[in-house]
C-alpha cells in the first residue's frame, strides 16, 4: 500500500495511473489480436476432403485449369497455388486429399494445422446410399481438436448437380444434421476423440439436436458440378465455390 501511494504521487495522482493502466490494456489487447490474426494469415491451405468418387480431383483440376480431365482414385495428396480470379495478387494453396477410408485421416492429420478453409465434397447423386459414410467422415473432421481450435471456414460442396437424380443442398444439409446428431448420441458414452484439454470433444450444444450453426466455424452449402451440364466439352458449374474461395482467402 505505501509503495502504491508513492507511485501515485510520483505519477501525478490516481487519474494518471488509471490512464496508464487503460493504455497498457489496449496495447496488450492489440498485440493478442495481431498474434491471432498472424496465425490465421499463416494458414493458406484450402483442403479438399470427401469420400472416394465424390469428384474432388476433377473439381481440383477444373479450378486450376478450367478444363476437364479424366481422373482416378487418389492415393496421395496433390497441391497447387490457386489465384483468385477477382484479385490476381491473392492466392491460396489448394490441397486435394485422398478419400479412401484407409488414407483420408492420415492425410488430414498431415495438413489440418495449415487449413485456412475446408471444402468437403459430397456426391449429390450417391448421397442417399452414402449418407452414413459421409456423416462418419465429416464427424471425424468436426471433432478433431486442431480443427475445433482453428475453426477454419467449412464449405459442403454438393457436387454432380448436372445429374437429374442429384439431391439438393438443402436436403443434404438436413440429412447430414440428422446423421451427425445420431453419431453424437451413440458415441457420447465412449468418445474416441479428445480435445486440447484431454476431455471428450463435444459436437454441437449439449441437450440440443445438432445443427451446423452450433459449430465454432462458419459452415455454408453450395451446389456445384465439376463435370458440367454438357459433360466433358462444357464448362463446370463452380461459380458458388469460386465466390466462397474469394470470401475466405
Amino acid at each position: 500500500e505505501p509503495q502504491l501511494a508513492a507511485l501515485r504521487a510520483e505519477l501525478g495522482g490516481p487519474a494518471l495511473l488509471s490512464v496508464l493502466v487503460a493504455v497498457v490494456a489496449v496495447v496488450v489487447t492489440f498485440l493478442i489480436w495481431r498474434c491471432v490474426q498472424g496465425r490465421r494469415s499463416s494458414r493458406k491451405a484450402v483442403l479438399l476432403l470427401g469420400l472416394c468418387d465424390a469428384g474432388k480431383t476433377l473439381l481440383f483440376a477444373r479450378l486450376l485449369s478450367g478444363k476437364y480431365r479424366d481422373t482416378q482414385t487418389s492415393i496421395t495428396d496433390s497441391s497447387a497455388t490457386y489465384r483468385l480470379s477477382r484479385d490476381k495478387s491473392t492466392n491460396v494453396t489448394l490441397i486435394d486429399l485422398p478419400g479412401h477410408e484407409s488414407l483420408r485421416l492420415q492425410f488430414l492429420e498431415k495438413f489440418k494445422a495449415a487449413a485456412r478453409a475446408i471444402v468437403f465434397v459430397v456426391d449429390s447423386v450417391a448421397f442417399q446410399r452414402e449418407v452414413k459414410d459421409v456423416a462418419e467422415f465429416l464427424y471425424q473432421v468436426l471433432v478433431d481438436g486442431t480443427v475445433l481450435r482453428n475453426a477454419p471456414a467449412l464449405l459442403i460442396a454438393c457436387n454432380k448437380q448436372d445429374v437429374t437424380m442429384a439431391k439438393s443442398a438443402k436436403l443434404i444439409q438436413q440429412q447430414l444434421e440428422k446423421e451427425l446428431n445420431t453419431l453424437r448420441v451413440t458415441r457420447s458414452a465412449a468418445p474416441t476423440t479428445l480435445d486440447s484439454s484431454g476431455g471428450p470433444a463435444q459436437l454441437g450444444k449439449k441437450g440440443k439436436d445438432f445443427d451446423f450453426s452450433q459449430l465454432p466455424m462458419k459452415v455454408e452449402f453450395v451446389e456445384c458440378s465439376a463435370r458440367g451440364s454438357k459433360g466433358e466439352e462444357g464448362d463446370a458449374d463452380l461459380e458458388g465455390l469460386e465466390k466462397w474461395l474469394v470470401k475466405v482467402a
